[in-house]
């Protein structure tokens, strides 16, 4: 894909929704820390209805930490994986109170130290509350930089580099929302929606459906 046709693919999706927000509910960095390690494996709409519960009760690091580890169970139960992922907000609340004086550091190494928070989250953490032109790439983001050649890579940190490289400073800081939903809504997993796709023109993907 050349360079022409990334910037008319960009510059569509920007058109399309100029100001993309995350779709998980936060109203501070750390909530939003807490969101996206909720979110792995599960999806935006069952994290959201269970911290809807949870921030109006408890939504800094002293106040979770201070639910341990059972009672955090109690509100994040109904999302995957939830008695691992409360082990890690726990720990995480921990070093956030001892090593950062209760605040999400603006650093992606310490970001990437506490528990359960890895490159992904890390990147959408500096990119949706800092403001850092970060690229956060999840399994959306793979698909639909691998099938419509905009950013081909054999995993997702050879994608975020290669997206990194390709993607002008212009488009950065919003072009991962960009990219998830467009995965999430219309170039989706088993069947992507292709007669409905406003970059269908321009998309690479040898197999277009009609839809």
């Amino acid at each position: 894909m050349n360079t022409v046709k990334r910037r008319e693919i960009l510059t569509r999706l920007r058109d399309n929704n100029p100001h993309p927000e995350t779709e998980l509910n936060f109203s501070s960095p750390f909530e939003l820390l807490v969101a996206v390690t909720l979110s792995a494996q599960a999806t935006d709409v069952s994290v959201n209805k269970a911290t809807d519960k949870l921030f109006p009760v408890a939504n800094t690091p002293e106040s979770i930490y201070a639910l341990g580890v059972d009672g955090l169970k109690e509100y994040i139960r109904t999302i995957g994986l939830y008695n691992s992922k409360a082990e890690n907000v726990i720990k995480a609340c921990k070093m956030l109170i001892e090593l950062h004086n209760s605040e999400v550091p603006q650093d992606r190494d310490a970001l990437v130290a506490l528990p359960g928070v890895g490159r992904k989250t890390a990147n959408v953490v500096l990119n949706t509350a800092f403001g850092w032109p970060t690229i956060a790439v999840d399994t959306h983001i793979f698909r639909v930089a691998n099938r419509t050649k905009l950013a081909m890579g054999k995993n997702v940190d050879d994608v975020e580099q290669k997206l990194l490289k390709v993607v002008p400073a212009e488009f950065k800081v919003d072009v991962h929302h960009w990219l998830i939903l467009h995965g999430r809504y219309t170039c989706i997993a088993r069947k992507p929606r292709c007669g409905s796709c406003l970059i269908e023109d321009l998309c690479e993907f040898k197999e277009k459906t009609s839809d």
